[in-house]
């Protein structure tokens, strides 16, 4: 399989065992365009491939992600007709899908902002690194929406039902020693510091055999998302009912006036 041609903002660097890719987009908030959105599940369906890559680290610079962006056309399904739009809503759950079926360790190198579809992506991976200074926030539901991209069942198995329902419903900043205390990360590095301190972790992975690395992942995996899919299929459904409701468009605008 060829590697892809990777958009603009976004890069893959190989090195021994150890792959990083990294989303710098112009903009400096590494919102999710549905381009970058498509490089980032066509760079993990390509790594799936590469038996030369033991682990890979995932990150953003200088944010790790402030979310899907919202001012991205592409991004925007509500005048589309039912099939189209349900096949267009496949792009964020797919690309969080194929970061979670890597056969490598995945780490997330998480810097400033890790938001709504940023971390929906991050609970994709397998371990998180966040910096000190970080800030994780999921604001769907104030936004009108449902969190969607079948991250409820992740967060859910990292962290237990009460903590997620807190996270997601009230869509509250949460700092890094907070999500480090809930399971929701699992290392603290200084500010400035997480993608040193991922290959750190990530230099100790690509040591290891890598085929038993790789079926203790599956295994884990295997009994730990069993019902992933059952509990979330629908979640594009919900999202196509409630985005462009009156509460979703009274709520995006109060975003963007508050951004100005």
């Amino acid at each position: 399989m060829q590697m892809p041609a990777l958009p603009d903002g976004l890069t893959l660097e190989r090195e021994g065992a150890q792959a990083t890719v990294t989303l710098a987009r112009d903009n400096g908030r590494n919102a999710l365009s549905a381009e970058i959105m498509r490089g980032l599940r066509d760079v993990a369906l390509w790594l799936k491939t590469d038996i030369e890559t033991h682990v890979v680290v995932l990150t953003g610079s200088p944010v790790f992600s402030a979310g899907a962006d919202l001012k991205d056309p592409d991004m925007r399904t509500d005048h589309l007709d039912k099939l189209s739009q349900r096949q267009a809503l496949l792009l964020g759950p797919d690309m969080c899908a194929a970061w979670e079926a890597l056969e490598q360790v995945t780490i997330a190198a998480i810097e400033k902002y890790c938001i709504g579809g940023g971390l929906a992506l991050a609970v994709a991976c397998d371990w998180r690194v966040c910096a000190s200074d970080a800030l994780l926030r999921l604001p769907e539901v104030p936004l009108g929406i449902n969190m969607s991209w079948q991250a409820n069942p992740r967060i859910t198995a990292l962290i237990g039902p009460a903590r997620a329902k807190e996270l997601t419903i009230l869509g509250e900043d949460v700092t890094a020693d907070t999500a480090h205390e809930w399971g929701l990360v699992d290392r603290i590095a200084e500010a400035g510091k997480s993608l040193d301190v991922a290959r750190e972790l990530a230099a100790k992975v690509a040591q290891l055999p890598p085929l038993p690395v790789r079926m203790t992942k599956q295994a884990i995996n295997a009994h730990a998302h069993a019902l992933n899919y059952a509990a979330s299929f629908m979640d594009r459904e919900q999202y196509a009912l409630l985005a462009g409701s009156e509460e979703n468009k009274a709520a995006i605008r109060k975003f963007f006036d508050q951004s100005k």
